[in-house]
């Protein structure tokens, strides 16, 4: 038996999946959580084999859940649904150690088989996805990624450098060199540039 505790925004979806999935397989869903900060409390609370995580979620999304689970249980499995795999976006969460990557479109049978190959010690990326992410053609390093997606966020400068433990002369130089890469006038504009790029 699988335990798993799926978080997704998307209550329809989130619905099929904890009914579908344990028709389809050993599978025994511990808890929903319907945006990050709750994904978060549901995984450090009931400790699943394997946290099914959507990657846009409202507040935190799913890549800061990882992060902030990562911190206080390293081991944890993770699958990540995605719909559209930035590059950047799924370079940063194999960083955080993301064992799984299942396009959301696709059917629950094939989730439950990759929620069992997890469980085994084993990696998954959907052939869709990794293609997605092999076309990687942003300038940007990650540290520009970062500081570029909490100005999205509307931080300011001051905000930013707390967020990501910088100083905030070094969050000015890495958005000075965003903006110069993206050829953009302002922190925003650079932001907004590289989001239409599929780079945050």
């Amino acid at each position: 038996m699988t335990t798993v505790v799926l978080a997704d925004d998307e209550v329809l979806l989130r619905k099929a999946l904890a009914a579908l999935l344990p028709l389809e397989g050993d599978i025994t869903v511990l808890a929903e959580a319907q945006d990050g900060t709750s994904a978060i409390e549901a995984t450090l609370r009931h400790r699943p084999d394997v946290l099914v995580i959507d990657l846009e979620m409202p507040g935190v999304d799913g890549l800061g859940a990882v992060a902030e689970i990562r911190r206080t249980q390293p081991d944890q499995v993770i699958l990540m649904l995605t719909r559209h795999a930035r590059p950047g976006v799924l370079r940063k969460a194999l960083k955080l150690g993301v064992q799984g990557f299942v396009s959301k479109s696709a059917e629950p049978a094939h989730i439950t088989s990759v929620i069992a190959t997890l469980h085994a010690g084993k990696r998954w990326i959907d052939p869709d996805v990794s293609a997605l992410a092999v076309v990687d053609d942003c300038p940007l390093t990650d540290r520009e990624i970062d500081v570029l997606r909490v100005t999205g966020e509307g931080y300011s400068v001051a905000d930013i450098a707390v967020r990501l433990s910088l100083a905030q002369g070094t969050v000015r130089n890495y958005l000075s060199n965003a903006m110069q890469k993206t050829q953009t006038r302002s922190r925003h504009e650079a932001a907004r540039y590289a989001r239409e790029h599929d780079w945050l």
